[in-house]
């Protein structure tokens, strides 16, 4: 049986990724992508965890993965791509697959030009009917300051073992990401030790690339790679 764990982004729940455990699940897979500590919604979740909270879950899911299926995929999100890098490079991993992945954050240029443009929207009164802008504000309420204090400790004490990962991987990342530069993702192509490594931007897409056009081809991605 072929396993494949996805570990979600920060501040996130499974259901940001929902579109691709379903597409993988249509194939028979055991797919499974746990909800990380604190990640219920709510502010008060995040206030009573740490990032070794997330790391534990996502070992616990990892082992029992790796348990119960003849070989495992793992994709990992955002944060997600974080926590994912570091399952890599600990546990045989069949194949990886890094989208937006956090290794560096906050892409300065992009984040604001995306806020002057949702600054016109305000004018014009249209921003109530952003998507992305009220995903991205149900996100920041619920966000408390030691959460993003715990995202940071971890990225920074996890981002060497990135240069231990010998699995074969995929790195997608698009080009207005506001939240992920394009660093991120050059960072890990170059520090991967993995003699099977590609890398992929998406010219137009943003941080969630499955939220735009680009679903279906991101779909299609993933399934070349893990068919290889």
């Amino acid at each position: 049986m072929i396993g494949c764990l996805i570990v979600h982004g920060f501040v996130g729940t499974p259901d940001e990724t929902a579109e691709i455990e379903h597409h993988l699940k249509d194939k028979n897979w055991l797919v499974y992508c746990p909800e990380l500590p604190g990640h219920d919604g709510t502010k008060e979740g995040l206030k009573s965890v740490t990032y070794k909270h997330w790391l534990y879950k996502a070992e616990v899911a990892m082992k029992e993965l790796l348990n119960r299926c003849d070989k495992v995929y793992v994709i990992g999100f955002s944060m997600g791509g974080v926590i994912a890098s570091y399952l890599a490079s600990k546990y045989p991993v069949e194949r990886l697959v890094l989208i937006s992945s956090a290794i560096y954050y906050l892409n300065i240029k992009q984040l604001m030009q995306d806020m002057r443009g949702w600054l016109i929207e305000s004018i014009r009164g249209d921003l109530d009917d952003d998507d992305i802008y009220q995903f991205y504000k149900a996100k920041i309420q619920r966000l408390p300051m030691t959460a993003t204090f715990e995202f940071a400790k971890m990225v920074k004490r996890l981002r060497p073992h990135v240069d231990e990962i010998t699995a074969p991987t995929l790195v997608i990342q698009g080009k207005n990401d506001g939240l992920v530069p394009e660093k991120s993702a050059e960072y890990i192509y170059e520090h991967i030790q993995s003699k099977e490594k590609e890398l992929f931007y998406f010219p137009e897409a943003k941080h969630y690339i499955w939220f735009g056009d680009e679903k279906d081809e991101l779909l299609e991605m993933i399934d070349d790679f893990f068919h290889k």
